[in-house]
């Protein structure tokens, strides 16, 4: 299995390429919370299968633009049924 984070996908106006946001949980060096960062990262989408809200699992790539450096590996699940899963941890399988 590939290695990668999953993201949910925000935006999907671009051909071949989306805008996924990534959520990590990152304890706060002082108060000791838990709080809920959330990166825009731009992924390359080669067969344009994603939409807006899908929850996709990239892996980093080369270079394909200024700002787009992952690769959309698969789509996990489709807006409806993937509000419930996680977005941000990485896949240790």
């Amino acid at each position: 299995a590939a290695r990668g984070r999953l993201a949910r996908v925000a935006r999907a106006r671009m051909q071949k390429s989306v805008i996924v946001v990534v959520e990590t949980l990152v304890r706060h060096p002082r108060y000791g919370k838990y709080v809920r960062m959330r990166s825009r990262l731009m992924a390359h989408d080669a067969e344009g299968r994603c939409r807006e809200g899908d929850l996709v699992r990239i892996v980093p790539s080369r270079k394909r633009a200024k700002r787009k450096a992952w690769d959309v590996v698969e789509i996990v699940g489709r807006e409806a049924e993937a509000r419930t899963l996680p977005i941000g941890e990485e896949d240790v399988s």
